[in-house]
């Protein structure tokens, strides 16, 4: 049977009052009138209320017992999390003159305080992103270009021409750089402010380091957590510049020909895989800095040179270009891209704060003032007989060395006793903003009257992640400077709750926050803070860039595909987002065995087109049946349930069957007849007429859609009628096919002229 909480006493004010009022003919039988209006019964009431709160206190002496065992097991809830992001800084001073901002520098949006990570050189210049975006004209216009472009075409023989429009990165839909652009490069125009004099922009230029800030698209890329001592590969290998497979080339000033020159380039960030900034070099000289501004209409933005902006405001500020260039290897695709940048955190320092004196007792326990403290950030200064000593934080005070060195009876005569143990240490819980010493024979005490110190960090969790645009202001900001956001902030997450920590105690019991079983690896991600997933399957020894292998093919790798509760970019089939990801890595890393590679994914679609002809039964509305049909269907192939609300399935229905209840499973083929089947079982649903079946953009099939790998079905399209079922090349309308470009083919990149209404 189940271990209930139990209660000591569940009367409550009526049962009171009526267990009083009957004894009254027993003692006082002269007292006869009982009416709520007698003096004796409202002295009654006075008392059964005083009652059932002494009974509701005496009833959570259990629950808080129960808690307070709990709270021995070592399990602290998890803290809250600062939010990062990226700013960029604009400077509308007079004269043109680079501003050292020193690290740490606060920043607000609105009444949360950010903070820099780095320094950095704000440059007097501004900057606009932009890529030769390919387009493809109708044969009437390919005709006119060629015959405009004719002397380009002739200048490279043999070469084709390719069009291009030039497209501004926004920041809300990203762009492939080798896919999207006719030359696999990134443009980025570096301006003079308005109204400055370009030559002094220069002057202030002249071998200064500028701070790129570069965010890259890479919600779709898998997550990796390789075995422990393994080296990095591919994107990001290296211990130094991590940007190594991205170019960062500006303009030979006084060549004829579009000739760039790279710079030197340093980064910590790995720009591929998340956002960051590169700093880089540029030129000693001003006469270094400059572009090709002498150049007939008809050759801006041909071939290799920079592309021809349409606003000319901007493009009479032009002071250079800097041409990013992704290696042909490397998956580059890009949101935004900008100069001044500086990663920042939502944090508030907290210096100095005296959180009490030592009392020379074992296992002193104090308070910090703030909550949300930040994990990792809190020291504290023990000042005693005028001498200031730092203690540290650690993790376990068993680990701690003994406040006397005391011999060891175990040693021989003549052997030293070495004990590299640091005694002066101290843990602390985050969430409950507390610190704790030792007991003298594991972590020194604080000695009596001390006076104890502590600096530390703190964070507005969940709140922290702001919109983009929202940080705007900084009180340590020199006139003139203005900070801004173009992205949203990311990474911010509440403390855990005392219920969801309740929660997760027998779990932590089996898995002792160790990730060894399958059972372990859905538990412990389900518990990561800041995260809400619907659905976790765990693959165990398979790898998805193995091809068409099987579980059981790659001992020590471990799949995690994940599948969000909510995603407002496609809340039908969500994704984990870069955000997402990094939470759960930094989650999941400490906890998972050494010799462990850890995945993580999210579904791989395969969008499939539905189309539907039913009869509906005599006495049921058509509309009515329809629409449940189409919930129905959604809710059959839906990567996760809960996702569309709750569905009243029947006994007979397919969601009940095993394997069904956390989405539809992986391998799984979409089958026409399973899925006739299911539609039959609607309420209202006499016959299914048809079904036609589609994957991609091929025809019809005639019994399934196969799934592998991490592969979930996308409804691309459904069409449920009465009657016969919409044709598939109605339900699909038409899509331009796209353009190829023979292998080999050297290509002229040409500006088109933007239509005008």
């Amino acid at each position: 049977m189940p271990i209930k909480v139990p209660t000591i006493d569940d009367r409550d004010f009526q049962d009171l009052v009526r267990a009083a009022l009957a004894r009254v003919p027993v003692h006082t039988p002269e007292w006869t009138q009982l009416a709520h209006s007698d003096p004796g019964v409202t002295l009654v009431e006075l008392f059964a209320f005083m009652a059932e709160s002494l009974l509701y206190r005496s009833n959570r002496v259990p629950e808080n017992s129960r808690l307070k065992f709990l709270s021995l097991l070592g399990l602290p809830l998890a803290p809250a999390t600062p939010a990062r992001g990226l700013v960029q800084f604009t400077s509308k001073r007079a004269q043109p003159a680079a501003t050292t901002l020193a690290s740490g520098t606060e920043l607000r949006a609105g009444d949360i305080a950010f903070r820099t990570v780095a320094a950095i050189d704000v440059l007097p210049i501004e900057s606009r992103s932009y890529v030769k975006f390919e387009v493809i004209p109708d044969t009437a216009d390919r005709a006119y270009y060629r015959l405009l472009y004719a002397t380009a075409e002739a200048e490279n023989a043999g070469a084709e021409l390719s069009m291009y429009e030039t497209r501004a990165l926004d920041g809300r839909q990203p762009v492939d750089i080798a896919n999207d652009t006719v030359d696999g490069v990134l443009w980025l125009a570096l301006l003079a402010p308005k109204g400055a004099n370009p030559d002094a922009v220069r002057e202030a230029l002249a071998g200064r380091t500028l701070s790129l800030g570069l965010m890259p698209y890479v919600d779709d890329a898998p997550a990796v957590l390789p075995t422990q001592g393994q080296g990095r590969t591919g994107v990001g290998a290296g211990d130094g510049d991590k940007a190594t497979l991205i170019s960062y080339e500006m303009p030979v000033v006084g060549s004829a020909e579009a000739n760039y020159k790279p710079r030197p380039a340093r980064s910590v960030d790995d720009v591929l895989a998340g956002p960051g900034v590169v700093e880089i070099t540029l030129p000693t000289r001003a006469e270094q800095i400059g572009s090709w501004d002498q150049l007939d209409p008809l050759e801006a933005g041909v071939g290799a040179r920079p592309p021809a902006l349409e606003d000319t405001a901007d493009a009479a500020r032009v002071i250079s270009w800097l041409r990013i260039v992704p290696s042909a290897s490397a998956r580059a695709r890009f949101l935004w891209a900008g100069v001044n940048a500086v990663p920042i955190t939502q944090r508030i320092v907290v210096q100095n704060e005296l959180i009490g004196e030592g009392t020379g007792r074992t296992d002193q326990s104090l308070r910090l003032a703030r909550g949300g403290v930040v994990a990792g950030s809190v020291t504290i200064s023990v000042i005693a007989d005028g001498k200031l000593e730092d203690w540290q934080a650690i993790d376990d005070l068993m680990a701690a060395g003994a406040e006397v060195r005391a011999l060891d009876p175990q040693r021989a005569p003549g052997q030293v006793w070495e004990d590299s143990r640091e005694s002066r240490v101290f843990t602390v819980d985050p969430e409950a903003g507390t610190v704790r010493f030792g007991d003298g024979l594991h972590g020194a005490r604080p000695p009596l009257g001390a006076r104890l110190v502590a600096r530390y960090e703190v964070c507005d969790g969940a709140r922290g992640n702001v919109a983009p645009n929202a940080i705007n202001a900084g009180p340590a900001l020199p006139p003139g400077m203005k900070p801004d956001n173009p992205q949203a902030t990311w990474g911010g997450a509440d403390a855990e709750h005392v219920d969801g920590g309740i929660d997760r105690i027998s779990s932590f019991i089996r898995h002792r926050d160790r990730l060894v079983t399958s059972d372990d690896f859905e538990q412990i991600a389900r518990s990561a803070p800041g995260v809400d997933i619907a659905r976790v399957e765990v693959l165990a020894a398979w790898h998805p860039d193995l091809g068409l292998s099987e579980p059981g093919d790659a001992p020590g790798v471990v799949t995690l595909m994940l599948v969000p509760r909510k995603d407002p970019r496609a809340p039908d089939t969500p994704s984990p987002d870069r955000a997402f990801l990094d939470a759960l890595c930094r989650y999941l890393d400490p906890r998972r065995l050494v010799t462990t590679e850890l995945v993580l994914r999210g579904p791989d679609y395969q969008p499939v087109w539905l189309s539907l002809g039913i009869t509906v039964a005599g006495g049921f509305a058509t509309p009515d049946v329809r629409d449940r049909v189409k919930a129905r269907i959604i809710e059959y192939l839906a990567p996760a349930r809960g996702l569309h609300g709750a569905l009243d399935a029947s006994e007979d229905s397919a969601l009940e069957y095993p394997g069904m209840e956390k989405g539809w499973p992986l391998r799984k083929a979409v089958n026409r007849l399973e899925l006739m089947a299911e539609v039959a079982r609607e309420p209202g649903v006499l016959k299914v007429d048809e079904l036609i079946l589609a994957q991609g953009t091929s025809g019809a099939v005639g019994t399934e859609v196969p799934m592998s790998g991490l592969q979930l079905p996308l409804i691309a399209g459904l069409s449920v009628e009465a009657g016969s079922a919409v044709p598939l090349d109605a339900l699909r309308g038409t899509a331009p096919a796209p353009s190829t470009t023979p292998a080999g083919k050297r290509i002229v990149p040409v500006p088109v002229v933007p239509s005008e209404c």
